[in-house]
């Protein structure tokens, strides 16, 4: 399966928060499911676009398969972000695109922004429930950095991991 991954356009941004929605509650990793307040965060593409880098990935027929949100300066987007990194955010693959590469395809396109602006260095968050995304981060080299976790809400910790640029 051939992905391309390009920034989203805006007629795209209501498919692909929904994309990210959608991930979100079939993977279970949102607490409140249809009722959650993210929900709206997650469906709020239009506006990831309008302070960050809304990023789709694309299959060979154009159909989108995969969001992330890139962050490549401090903003109200960047959570975990210091002074020289980058951060992105709201990464989701479409569920009939799993294990196709569109996950590394679109982190792989983090990396090579924050290079491409000089950044020293690129995190994330992360549900401690989403192991195969572990895998994918450590795989490509980032490392967990334990001292940054936190708690958005009270209850609810992400983990956060980190790359050396």
């Amino acid at each position: 399966m051939g992905i391309t991954v390009r920034a989203a356009r805006p007629a795209e941004y209501a498919a692909a928060g929904e994309l990210v929605a959608r991930a979100y509650l079939d993977g279970g990793l949102l607490d409140f499911g249809e009722d959650d307040p993210y929900l709206t965060t997650l469906r709020d593409a239009a506006g990831r676009a309008a302070h960050a880098d809304l990023l789709v990935a694309e299959d060979g027929a154009g159909t989108l398969v995969g969001s992330v949100t890139f962050v490549g300066a401090l903003g109200p987007y960047a959570e975990r972000a210091g002074e020289g990194e980058g951060e992105f955010r709201m990464l989701a693959v479409a569920e009939r695109a799993r294990g196709r590469g569109v996950g590394e395809a679109l982190v792989t396109a983090c990396v090579e922004r924050a290079r491409a602006l000089g950044l020293r260095g690129l995190v994330l968050s992360t549900h401690p429930r989403m192991a195969a995304a572990h895998r994918l981060y450590e795989r490509l080299g980032f490392a967990r950095t334990p001292e940054r976790d936190w708690y958005p809400i009270e209850g609810m910790s992400l983990w956060t991991y980190g790359l050396a640029l």
